[in-house]
């Protein structure tokens, strides 16, 4: 669990480090499962989007109890997992991720996720670790964003240089392992990895059910600025009640179970 000091550092910088980690075995799974994913779909190299669309299996790591905890004493007892993607730059020649805002490309209103993003390798300055400008999600605001559509990106949202100040940026290191959860409005993007190491991280998006996942807007965004349509998104019933009734559950845990 996170302690009350924890609790009160996301809410003042937008992010936290918990104690918790995942144990060695269970990140050699998630390896060997990312490396099979690739084998079957090396257009995910960098960017896996949609992991839950080509491995169901990838669930399991979201349905952790210590992390659905951690999670619960965010945004509290109903959660929603939309979304699990991996992050991953390969050695040598990974690419960079442009500053931006998660809420940016994301068709949910009214707008609230915490994201899990979980270390498969040791994230260092040297291969690419996330960036963050702690307290940029106080707004509570999307910032203004323009559309790279370079392939030297990730992603094809980059924050206007106006709206985020780099030099207060805090390198998020961490061990192979570790997790950080982050607010759906905070500033983050990531340097190349040009280094001989590779650098993994997997994301778990979990909202609160007051909030809906609106198809209708993820075709609208995907109309005006192109990339991954998020219309076809499986959503998770992962812990208590949808307490919007609107959401269109694919699968709920339960049924997982069975």
């Amino acid at each position: 669990m996170l302690s009350d000091a924890q609790i009160a550092e996301y809410h003042d910088k937008g992010y936290v480090v918990p104690d918790f980690r995942l144990p060695e075995d269970q990140l050699q799974e998630i390896r060997d499962r990312h490396t099979a994913l690739l084998h079957r779909h090396p257009e995910f190299r960098d960017n896996a989007s949609v992991l839950l669309s080509f491995d169901l299996g990838f669930l399991n790591y979201a349905r952790e109890p210590a992390i659905l905890d951690m999670v619960e004493q965010l945004i509290g007892p109903d959660i929603c997992l939309w979304n699990m993607s991996f992050f991953a730059k390969p050695a040598l020649n990974g690419k960079k991720t442009p500053w931006h805002q998660d809420g940016q490309y994301w068709p949910i209103r009214p707008l609230a996720t915490c994201t899990v993003w979980i270390a498969i390798d040791a994230a260092t300055e040297e291969n690419g670790c996330l960036q963050y400008i702690p307290g940029s999600h106080k707004q509570n605001r999307l910032m203004d964003h323009w559309q790279n559509d370079s392939q030297n990106v990730t992603l094809n949202q980059e924050l206007q240089k106006h709206e985020y100040d780099e030099t207060k940026a805090k390198n998020l290191i961490l061990e192979a392992g570790q997790m950080a959860l982050h607010d759906v409005y905070i500033a983050h993007g990531s340097e190349e990895n040009r280094s001989a190491h590779p650098r993994r991280g997997m994301t778990m998006r979990m909202m609160p059910t007051t909030s809906v996942y609106d198809r209708k807007h993820a075709d609208r965004l995907h109309a005006e600025r192109g990339g991954v349509s998020m219309r076809h998104h499986s959503i998770f019933l992962l812990r208590g009640v949808d307490q919007s009734a609107e959401n269109d559950f694919r699968l709920r845990s339960w049924e997982w179970n069975n």
